[in-house]
C-alpha cells in the first residue's frame, strides 16, 4: 500500500474468539474474518478493541496477525493493531506485521502514567523509523486513557509514515476541524459508531467499526449513500442502525459482538477473563434490536 488513499470505506474489526479453555481459536478467527471480507468490508483491522489486544501475549498477537493476512489473501487491506505500553514492543509487533504482509499498522498510545505530547510524538516517530508501511494514529481516550489533541494529531502528521488518523472521541466538531486543518491529503477515519453519519458527512475517508460482524448491509448502505451524496438515503440508513450502534459501544465491543453472533446463529467463541458475556437482560435487548 503506497498511499493511505487506497484504504477507505468500511474497515471491519474481527473479534478474537477463544475456546472453552480461553485459548485463542485461530480456526474460528479465520472463519469470522473471512465472513467480514465476504460481506463486502473494504478493509480488515485485527487486534483493535474488538480483538482484545491487551489480553493477548506476544505469540497470540502474531498468530492473529498472520491468520488475518492469510485468510484475507490480498482481497482487501489488512491494518494490524500493534499497540503496546512500550515503544520497544510496539516496534517489535509493527515489524512483524510489515514482514507478514500487513498494508498498514494502527497504533494507540497506551500508558499507565499520562504521557506528554513529546513522549507520544517520540513514540510514533521511533516506530515509524523502524518500518516502511503507513501508520494510522488512533485516538480513543475511552480505552487508551489519553486524548490526543487536534494539535498533537497534526504534529504527528509531520512523521512521513503517519498518513491516517482514526478519531474515536465522539466529537463531531473535531471531525470538521481535522478535515479543515489537515486537508484532503490526510485520510481520517471515524471510530465512533454513533457518529458514523456525521463523520462520513464531514469528509471521513472511512469508518472503522465492529458492526459489520452483525449488520454489514446497513453499514454499507450508509457509506454508499454518503458517497452518492444521497443525504436522505444516508439519514434513513443511519436511523435504521443508530440504536444498535449505540448499544454496541455502550455495552463493550467484544461481549456485544459475541452475543450478537450467537443471536444470529454464528459461532463466535468464548471471551477471555475477566471479560464476561452480556447479562440476560442486555442479551434480550440486543436480540430485539437485531
Amino acid at each position: 500500500m503506497s498511499n493511505s488513499k487506497t484504504l477507505k470505506g468500511i474497515i471491519a474489526y474481527p473479534i478474537t474468539p477463544f475456546d472453552a479453555e480461553e485459548k485463542v481459536d485461530i480456526a474460528l478467527f479465520k472463519k469470522l474474518t473471512d465472513r467480514l471480507v465476504a460481506s463486502g468490508s473494504h478493509g480488515i483491522a485485527p487486534l483493535g478493541s474488538t480483538g482484545v489486544l491487551p489480553y493477548l501475549n506476544d505469540d497470540e498477537k502474531e498468530a492473529v496477525i498472520e491468520a488475518a493476512i492469510d485468510v484475507v489473501a490480498g482481497r482487501v487491506p489488512v491494518v494490524a493493531g500493534v499497540s503496546n505500553l512500550t515503544t520497544e514492543r510496539t516496534i517489535h509487533h509493527a515489524r512483524f506485521a510489515e514482514k507478514a504482509g500487513a498494508a498498514a499498522v494502527m497504533i494507540i498510545p497506551m500508558s499507565y502514567w499520562k504521557l506528554t505530547d513529546d513522549e507520544i510524538f517520540t513514540h510514533y516517530h521511533k516506530v515509524a523509523e523502524a518500518i516502511s508501511i503507513p501508520m494510522m494514529a488512533y485516538n480513543n481516550p475511552a480505552t487508551g486513557g489519553i486524548d490526543m489533541s487536534p494539535a498533537l494529531l497534526k504534529r504527528l502528521l509531520e512523521i512521513p509514515n503517519v498518513t491516517m488518523i482514526k478519531e474515536s472521541t465522539g466529537d463531531v466538531q473535531r471531525m470538521h476541524y481535522l478535515r479543515r486543518v489537515l486537508g484532503e491529503e490526510v485520510a481520517f477515519f471515524n471510530g465512533s459508531n454513533p457518529l458514523a453519519l456525521a463523520a462520513l458527512s464531514a469528509g471521513a475517508a472511512g469508518w472503522c467499526t465492529a458492526a459489520p460482524n452483525l449488520i454489514p448491509e446497513f453499514n454499507h448502505s450508509l457509506y454508499n449513500a454518503v458517497l452518492a451524496n444521497d443525504l436522505a438515503g444516508a439519514r434513513d440508513a443511519f436511523d435504521r442502525q443508530s440504536e444498535l450502534l449505540t448499544f454496541i459501544t455502550a455495552n463493550g465491543l467484544p461481549r456485544t459482538i459475541a452475543a450478537g453472533l450467537e443471536i444470529l446463529g454464528v459461532e463466535g467463541g468464548h471471551l477471555r477473563s475477566p471479560l464476561a458475556p452480556l447479562g440476560k437482560a442486555d442479551f434480550e435487548r440486543l436480540r430485539g434490536l437485531l
